[in-house]
C-alpha cells in the first residue's frame, strides 16, 4: 500500500491576500484569465505556474527564478517542520444543497505503473506531457496537488477534528477553501496510516501522477538513490464516500456530424422523445429522467433513454453507453463540462452536435477500484476545484 507521509509545506505569507493570490487549476486557464489574474495581484501564483509564451524559450526557468525569489522576498514561507494539511470547502452544490467537505494533503508515494497502491480510474486521452515536466523541472516543486479518493473507511472522521487555521479564500464561484496544519506526531501518524492502508484511486490529476514518475526516474537516475523526495508527490486525498464528494458529469460534443445523423445512429439503442429547449436545469433533469439529452445546434434537445437489452456487458456508464453506440465511428467527439458551455459550443458553431450525461454514480467508482477496472475518458469532473497556491511542496 502506498506511504502517505507529511513535509514542510511551503505557503504564502500571511501578508498576501489569499483571494487575490490563489488560481483556479492551471488547465482550466486561458491566456485572458491569466492575464486577468496576475492585474489583480502581481503575486499570483499563476505567475509560476502557468508560463505564457511571451516569456520566450526560458518561461520554466523564469518561472523557477520567480519561484526561488519570492522565497527569498518572503513572499512564500516555507513550515518550520512536517505537517499534513486539511482542507476544506464549503459550497452550494449543483442541486442547490449546501456542501461541506474535507481531505488531506500530503505527500504520496509514486508507484511505477500499473502497480497496486496507487490506482487511475479512467483512460485518459492524449496531452502533451512536457509542459507539467519541464515546470517541475524548473521550479524543483509540486505547485498543485492531485486529487486522490481514499478506500479507507473511517477517513473522514479523523479529519473532523481542526487543525491551526492557516488561511481562508473564496474563489469565483463563491467556495470558501479553507487549510489547517496538523503537526501533532500522533494524528499525523494516524491519518497517515488510514491513507496507507487501502489503495489510493486517483480522481483528478493522471497526467500530473505519469509526470511525477517520471521526475522520480530522471532524480533516482542523477543522484543514485530511492530515497528522496521525488519518491512522493503532493496529493490531496479523501474519503470514497458520496457526502465527501461532488461529481458533475462532462458532457460530449461532436464535430463532423449532424444531430439528425446521431439521432439516426441512436435509434437502434435509446428511445427518444423531444425535449424542447435546453436550460442549465437539464443537468438535473437528466438524472430525474434517468436518460441522456442529445442537444441540437438551434438549443433544441432530445431524451435518450437506453434500451437495457441493447447495453448487456456494458458499465452503467453514460460515456460508456455512447462508446458502445458509437463503435466502429470515425466521429469526432470532444469534452465539455457545463450545460452553459455546451451550449455556447452549438451557438457559436464550434460543435455540431452534443449529448449532456447524467454524472458516474459512488458505485461504480468503488466498483473501478474494487476490481481494477478503467472508465472511459473523461467520465468525472469532481467539485469543487482545488485552489492552486495554497500548498506547495518542494522537491
Amino acid at each position: 500500500m502506498p506511504r502517505f507521509e507529511p513535509f514542510a509545506a511551503l505557503r504564502y505569507s500571511a501578508s498576501e491576500p489569499l483571494d487575490d493570490v490563489t488560481a483556479p487549476p492551471y488547465d482550466v486557464l486561458s491566456v485572458a484569465d491569466v492575464e486577468t489574474l496576475l492585474h489583480r495581484h502581481p503575486h499570483n501564483i499563476v505567475a509560476i505556474d502557468v508560463p505564457l509564451d511571451r516569456d520566450g524559450p526560458q518561461r520554466y526557468d523564469a518561472a523557477g527564478r520567480r519561484l526561488a525569489d519570492w522565497i527569498a522576498d518572503g513572499v512564500m514561507v516555507a513550515d518550520v517542520s512536517p505537517s499534513l494539511t486539511l482542507y476544506r470547502m464549503d459550497f452550494t452544490d449543483e442541486a442547490g444543497r449546501s456542501r461541506s467537505t474535507v481531505g488531506v494533503i500530503g505527500a504520496l508515494e509514486v508507484v511505477d505503473e500499473g502497480a497496486a497502491g496507487v490506482l487511475p480510474h479512467e483512460r485518459t486521452t492524449p496531452k502533451a506531457k512536457t509542459d507539467r515536466l519541464d515546470l517541475t523541472r524548473a521550479t524543483h516543486c509540486n505547485l498543485s496537488p492531485i486529487w486522490g479518493l481514499s478506500l479507507s473507511s473511517g477517513l473522514t472522521a479523523l479529519l473532523e477534528s481542526p487543525g491551526q487555521p492557516i488561511g481562508r479564500c473564496v474563489d469565483e464561484n463563491g467556495v470558501v477553501h479553507r487549510v489547517e496544519r496538523v503537526t501533532d506526531a500522533e494524528r499525523i501518524a494516524e491519518i497517515s496510516s488510514a491513507v496507507a492502508a487501502h489503495p489510493v484511486l486517483i480522481a483528478d490529476g493522471h497526467h500530473r501522477y505519469a509526470i511525477s514518475r517520471t521526475y522520480r526516474d530522471e532524480v533516482r537516475a542523477e543522484s543514485g538513490s530511492t530515497d528522496t523526495s521525488a519518491e512522493l508527490t503532493m496529493t490531496y486525498v479523501a474519503e470514497l464516500v458520496e457526502d465527501q464528494l461532488s461529481i458533475d458529469p462532462i458532457h460530449r460534443v461532436y464535430r463532423g456530424v449532424t444531430a439528425d445523423e446521431l439521432l439516426e445512429r441512436f435509434g437502434r439503442y435509446f428511445v427518444t422523445a423531444e425535449a424542447g429547449s435546453v436550460t442549465p436545469r437539464f443537468a438535473v433533469e437528466a438524472i430525474d429522467r434517468e436518460a441522456m439529452c442529445l442537444v441540437r445546434p438551434d438549443g433544441t434537445g432530445v431524451w435518450l433513454s437506453p434500451r437495457a437489452e441493447m447495453f448487456e456487458g456494458v458499465r452503467a456508464i453514460d460515456g460508456a453507453y455512447l462508446e458502445h453506440a458509437l463503435e466502429g465511428s470515425t466521429i469526432d467527439v470532444g469534452y465539455q463540462h457545463g450545460v452553459g458551455n455546451v451550449l455556447e459550443l452549438l451557438r457559436d458553431g464550434q460543435a455540431d452536435a452534443a449529448v449532456l450525461i447524467r454524472p458516474t454514480g459512488i458505485d461504480e467508482i468503488r466498483r473501478t477500484a474494487d476490481e481494477r477496472l478503467l472508465m472511459p475518458p473523461k467520465s468525472t469532473f469532481f467539485t469543487p476545484k482545488l485552489r492552486t497556491g495554497l500548498v506547495l511542496r518542494r522537491l
